[in-house]
């Protein structure tokens, strides 16, 4: 019964200290020289991730790389399943149809580097620089390719632009109170709290696979994961309820992308080999199933920017809750 609670009280305290964090995250973006890129790709992304990274991290350090890849997939996975459900509930706002073309982008490096992560789950070359697997190192040079593209493409389309202004100010009214120096003092409380929620997710998830039997691979990919995903969907509400679609898609895909470099560094720290190579081949099925959901979601967004939506626009996020269902099932 212990690690049921435990796992319950972390998971409630990461869910607030990471709704603080990315309150803070946006005073300083807003009232620094950060961009919008910065703020949406980089630093909302990576802020509302931080459970992924500390719950990664101390897999490793237990013992257990098969939480700590499976973590990151299942948190991607959930993720596309918050946004097919918050697309679904605002239907009548057509979510998906009313973004910019620059988010297609964000989906296809997702897609990417997810199709790489399952191909080297299931065909590990062994190759190690630096007692770092030699997929990693390209996963990195093509993440900083593509937030350089990303990042001139934001530049390139007026409209991109004209959306982070949009939300920037729609934040900038709910957090004008705040001072810029409580923001980075709260930043940086926030950042450890989580860091210590995150690691007894870890340590209470572990403790859940060993009493209860289930594979470690299935507790990382959806209990763990589910967890560690919340703050999104506190961070998607919010966007959604300022009427900031752009934001709220942003952070969904921009967060889907930063997890995968939390592989690099959960590679880094795992002293054994090349950690893809060391996890169990079924997290190459959950890595498959996130990428049925990112062509999905890709699919969706390709269309809608061609025609206008219609009355079958719900059919590809109900389709998308149904695969993730059935992987659900299964993992199990």
């Amino acid at each position: 019964m212990f690690p049921f609670v435990l796992f319950a009280l972390a998971a409630a305290v990461t869910v607030i200290a990471a709704v603080r964090l990315s309150t803070y995250a946006d005073v300083i973006s807003d009232r620094t020289s950060l961009g919008g890129m910065m703020v949406g790709t980089l630093l909302l992304a990576g802020a509302t991730s931080l459970p992924e990274v500390t719950t990664s991290a101390t897999a490793v350090f237990v013992g257990s790389p098969d939480i700590a890849v499976g973590n990151v997939l299942g948190s991607n996975l959930f993720n596309l399943m918050i946004l097919a459900s918050f697309d679904i509930m605002y239907r009548k706002k057509r979510l998906l149809g009313n973004i910019h073309s620059g988010h297609q982008m964000s989906g296809f490096v997702s897609l990417a580097l997810t199709a790489l992560v399952m191909v080297m789950i299931l065909a590990p070359t062994g190759v190690t620089i630096l007692g770092i697997g030699i997929e990693m190192y390209l996963m990195v040079f093509f993440y900083v390719y593509s937030l350089r593209k990303m990042n001139e493409q934001e530049k390139a389309v007026p409209e991109i632009a004209a959306a982070n202004e949009e939300g920037e100010e729609a934040l900038q009214k709910t957090t004008s109170h705040i001072p810029l120096k409580n923001a980075k003092i709260g930043f940086v409380i926030s950042a450890a709290v989580i860091f210590v929620a995150g690691s007894l997710l870890t340590i209470a998830g572990d403790q859940i696979a060993t009493t209860t039997g289930l594979e470690a691979s299935f507790v990382g990919s959806f209990f763990i994961a589910a967890a560690t995903s919340l703050p999104e969907v506190v961070t998607v509400l919010v966007a959604l309820q300022l009427a900031n679609y752009n934001l709220a898609v942003g952070n969904i895909l921009g967060s889907n992308v930063f997890n995968m470099m939390i592989l690099v560094v959960s590679d880094a720290l795992f002293r054994s080999g090349a950690i893809l190579g060391s996890v169990s081949p079924v997290l190459a099925l959950t890595a498959f199933f996130a990428i049925v959901l990112n062509l999905i979601v890709l699919g969706h967004m390709v269309y809608l920017r061609q025609k206008s939506p219609n009355r079958f626009y719900l059919v590809p996020s109900v389709v998308l809750l149904i695969v993730y269902f059935v992987a659900s099932i299964m993992m199990f």
